[in-house]
């Protein structure tokens, strides 16, 4: 479970990455169809940056209950579960902002 925890780590840390440009006004970084009726720029990156930082939560905490379970393999679906959760949550979130702002998802 550890290199799957080192893995979870650094993608999470890529998602955060991203996450945080798009937050501080990055919005390039999401694809331009997905921008084509977004009249404010600003207030779309920082909800989208948001909603994106918890898919990039999804798997830290994933990471951090493989971390505490050894090899049991209790613990390791719990982590799997946890992580397809938590996804499932951030692109229902991503959904809200789309629909928001850009009056749809396409």
């Amino acid at each position: 479970m550890l290199f799957f925890s080192l893995t979870m780590f650094f993608v999470a840390a890529l998602l955060l990455a991203v996450s945080i440009a798009i937050y501080r006004g990055k919005t390039n970084l999401i694809h331009s169809y997905h921008q084509t009726r977004v009249t404010d720029d600003a207030a779309y990156g920082k909800a989208f940056g948001k909603a994106f930082l918890v898919v990039a939560a999804a798997p830290f905490l994933s990471g951090l209950i493989g971390l505490f379970g050894g090899s049991d393999e209790r613990i390791a679906l719990v982590a799997v579960a946890t992580l397809i959760i938590i996804l499932g949550i951030g692109i229902g979130f991503i959904v809200a902002v789309q629909n928001k702002y850009n009056n749809g998802v396409f």
